[in-house]
């Protein structure tokens, strides 16, 4: 008799998600890190007391947040734990509603504004000049593009990256970068990527970069500020 009540639908999902916990619980108490071999399935199986539907949805699910990845033919591998889920789920929900778009798209500025100015103190006197150079060197990519009325989302996140690399936090870094990349994603669908107020913010590039080779916090804490003003002005208007 057919189970209208979704009591089977819901006792699978129950078993499927005590199957991902297990694997994660595995990947623990092993030790076990990015790269490295999970048992296979039928060992999964026996190990865990599942069936094999329910360690292939487990395996599906911890898949989707990069937990682990499946090399067909190879086997079920721990993956890079990256922030890519987070990443895709923050692009999705800034587009999906058209009426909140830029609304959302204005948070993930100020996130990204936070996090710059939060690194302030680490930053200071952290860059060599070879180091200086080569920042300089990409804004002055960046500013050829905005010139040309081109857009310049790749030299501005490889302006960003190679900051952010001299940040010791690396939980901050990884969150500058998603950020960033949801930033990346989102700028051309709202049709900012080559606006004059997004142009208007490489000078503050090489502000930032001045100020802190000079250790100078105020002032990097102001080229940030006007950086972050720029993009705001242009989400302002979008938002008119």
């Amino acid at each position: 008799m057919p189970d209208f009540t979704g009591r089977g639908r819901l006792r699978h999902r129950s078993a499927a998600q005590a199957a991902a916990q297990g694997i994660k619980d595995y990947i623990r108490n092993h030790g076990l890190v990015e790269g490295d071999l999970l048992p296979s399935e039928a060992d999964m199986c026996e190990d865990l007391g599942c069936s094999r539907s329910s360690i292939r949805e487990a395996v599906r699910t911890l898949a989707t947040l990069d937990i682990v990845e499946v090399r067909h033919g190879y086997g079920t591998f721990v993956s890079g734990m990256s922030l890519s889920p987070l990443v895709e789920g923050l692009v999705f929900r800034t587009l999906v509603d058209s009426e909140r778009s830029v609304e959302r798209m204005r948070n993930i500025v100020e996130v990204r504004y936070g996090l710059d100015t939060a690194v302030t103190t680490g930053l200071m006197g952290a860059l060599t000049p070879e180091q200086a150079e080569e920042l300089h060197g990409v804004v002055a990519q960046m500013r050829a593009h905005a010139d040309a009325g081109e857009p310049f989302l790749e030299e501005d996140h490889h302006f960003h990256t190679l900051l952010m690399s001299h940040v010791k936090n690396h939980l901050v870094r990884e969150l500058s970068d998603a950020m960033w990349r949801v930033q990346m994603q989102v700028a051309p669908a709202l049709g900012l990527a080559t606006s004059k107020e997004w142009a208007s913010s490489v000078d503050s590039h090489d502000e930032m970069v001045d100020a802190i080779v000079a250790e100078d916090p105020g002032a990097y804490r102001a080229a940030v500020r006007s950086h972050y003003r720029n993009l705001l002005d242009a989400l302002a208007k979008a938002d008119i």
